[in-house]
């Protein structure tokens, strides 16, 4: 499925649907996660190393879209370290330059370690993406060097934790598909609880259906009663739309 319609609140641990009433509460803040657009990466070419694949003309194009879309000045953008989150927030930045920039470990989760390079393509990743996820031990080290799914939780509680500390306005959060993902499907699971095989599996159904195409944008509010997802846009007319698998 999409993201959109998908939406739920969750006070303290327990996560409930949202109703009509959820979106008449008094609002405080509200982040737009954003990923990135199309990477040579997604256009299935060889990367050297997780974090260096820049943008396509095409990923440009979809930067360029999302810069557009926005109907207020953002309080404050950020983006992951990655080259492809900084290049897709340039259009924004441009747009917007009088408003302050960070970044923050909103990067994507890079599990296969130095699998992700040098000089190596995401069809030559598959077989060991699979058996990872066939795996599903939370706490597995791919290779030494990878990251952990219970390190990805960590950096979901660290955003949420620098979002519901924010005072107001909206913050415009340049990221990456599967940490995307794994911000929403904590808050409609209870993402307070350990991760363990069975959680690690529950993300990893989800995140096969909850597609995030290149650009797309994912709402979150936070009011009294905690953070809101709101569903997912895309900006984007059907010839710029990539990534969606």
């Amino acid at each position: 499925m999409t993201a959109a319609g998908v939406a739920g609140t969750m006070r303290g641990r327990r996560p409930v649907r949202a109703g009509p009433a959820a979106y008449g509460r008094e609002l405080r803040v509200r982040a737009w996660l954003i990923r990135h657009g199309q990477s040579e990466s997604n256009a299935g070419l060889p990367t050297n190393g997780p974090g260096t694949a820049p943008l396509t003309a095409l990923g440009r194009q979809q930067a360029g879209r999302v810069a557009e879309s926005f109907t207020e000045e953002p309080a404050l953008i950020v983006s992951s370290s990655f080259v492809r989150a900084r290049q897709t927030a340039e259009p924004t930045r441009r747009r917007f330059p009088g408003r302050p920039y960070e970044e923050w470990p909103v990067q994507e989760f890079t599990y296969l370690g130095g699998l992700h390079g040098p000089a190596t393509t995401a069809e030559q990743r598959r077989p060991h993406a699979a058996a990872y996820w066939e795996r599903s031990d939370p706490h597995y080290v791919h290779g030494g060097d990878g990251e952990s799914f219970a390190d990805l939780m960590g950096r979901v509680d660290d955003l949420l934790g620098r979002m519901a500390d924010r005072p107001t306005g909206l913050v415009a959060v340049f990221t990456h598909g599967l940490f995307m993902r794994a911000v929403v499907w904590s808050l409609l699971t209870g993402g307070h609880e350990k991760p363990d095989t069975d959680r690690m599996r529950d993300y990893q159904r989800f995140n096969r259906r909850f597609a995030t195409p290149n650009g797309c944008i994912v709402e979150l509010r936070w009011t009294g009663d905690g953070p809101l997802v709101l569903g997912s846009v895309t900006h984007h007319p059907p010839h710029l739309v990539s990534g969606v698998g």
